[in-house]
C-alpha cells in the first residue's frame, strides 16, 4: 500500500474536526518526502484543510459546504506534546469560554512553562505566557482557576459579584486532594492571587490548609479588588477590599 493511501485510510477513520500534525500521522522517516506530497493531495482532494504551518485538521462536511473547527480546537496540537499536556489557552478567549465575559478576543493567549507558542489560526494571533509553573493534564484546569484571579480586575465586561459566585462554585466540586494542589499552586502566583485564593478556600476547607496562604501575604499589604463584603464576608481577615 502506497503512503498515500495509507494517510487517506488513517485519516477518513477519524472524526470531523480532528486536528493533527506530521507527528499524529506516524509517519517513518524514509517515507517522510512522500507523505508530505501526498498531504498536499489530500488537500486538493478536500479530505483535510491546512490549519497553518505543519498543523492540518479534518473538515465537518455539510449541507452549506465544509467547516472549520473552533480556534481553540484549532490549536490543541500545540497544547500537547504526544499525549502530555504542555500548555493551555488562558486569558480573554478562557474567560469567554467560562462564561465570565462575552467578548470575543483578537488574540488568543497561550500558557506554557518551557514552550512559546507563537502562530496564527486564521485571522487570530496566538501569543505566548508564562505559567507560573509546569502545565500537565492533571493540574491545567486549577491554573485556569487562578488565573481567573490573577485578572480578576481586567476581566473584560466581567460583573465582580458573577466571578465571586462563579469560583466559589468551582471550588466546592473540587476534590480535597484538588483543593489541596490548587493552594500548592497558588503559592508560586502573586500575593493577591495567594489572597483572594484564601478568602475562597476559608469557608470550604479546613483552616490549617488554607493558612498557608494566609502567612505568605504579607500583613501589611492591602489589594484592592472591589469586592463587596455582602459577597465574600472574610475579605477584612485576607488584607482585601
Amino acid at each position: 500500500m502506497t503512503v498515500a493511501r495509507k494517510l487517506e485510510k488513517r485519516i477518513e477513520k477519524w472524526q470531523d474536526g480532528t486536528t493533527f500534525k506530521y507527528l499524529e500521522l506516524a509517519i517513518a522517516p524514509e517515507d517522510y518526502g512522500a507523505a508530505t506530497k501526498a498531504i498536499e493531495r489530500l488537500i486538493k482532494k478536500g479530505l483535510i484543510n491546512r490549519a497553518s504551518t505543519g498543523v492540518f485538521y479534518k473538515p465537518k462536511k455539510t449541507a452549506f459546504g465544509n467547516l472549520k473547527p473552533r480556534e481553540e480546537d484549532l490549536l490543541k496540537p500545540y497544547l500537547f506534546e504526544g499525549k502530555e499536556r504542555v500548555a493551555y489557552i488562558t486569558g480573554t478567549s478562557l474567560y469567554n469560554r467560562m462564561g465570565l465575559t462575552t467578548q470575543v478576543p483578537k488574540n488568543i493567549r497561550v500558557a506554557s512553562r518551557g514552550k512559546r507558542v507563537t502562530t496564527k489560526v486564521g485571522s487570530i494571533q496566538v501569543k505566548p505566557v508564562k505559567s507560573y509553573v509546569e502545565v500537565t493534564n492533571e493540574n491545567y484546569y486549577l491554573m485556569e482557576l487562578l488565573d481567573v484571579l490573577k485578572d480578576f480586575k481586567t476581566i473584560p465586561d466581567s460583573e465582580k459579584s458573577q466571578v465571586i459566585k462563579f469560583m466559589l462554585q468551582k471550588i466546592k466540586t473540587l476534590s480535597k486532594k484538588e483543593q489541596d494542589k490548587l493552594i500548592e499552586i497558588a503559592l508560586k502566583y502573586p500575593p493577591r492571587v495567594r489572597s483572594l485564593t484564601g478568602a475562597l478556600l476559608n469557608d470550604i476547607i479546613p483552616k490549617e490548609p488554607v493558612m498557608r496562604l494566609k502567612k505568605s501575604i504579607n500583613p501589611l499589604t492591602v489589594y484592592e479588588f472591589g469586592i463587596d463584603k455582602k459577597i465574600l464576608p472574610n475579605i477584612e481577615y485576607w488584607n482585601i477590599r
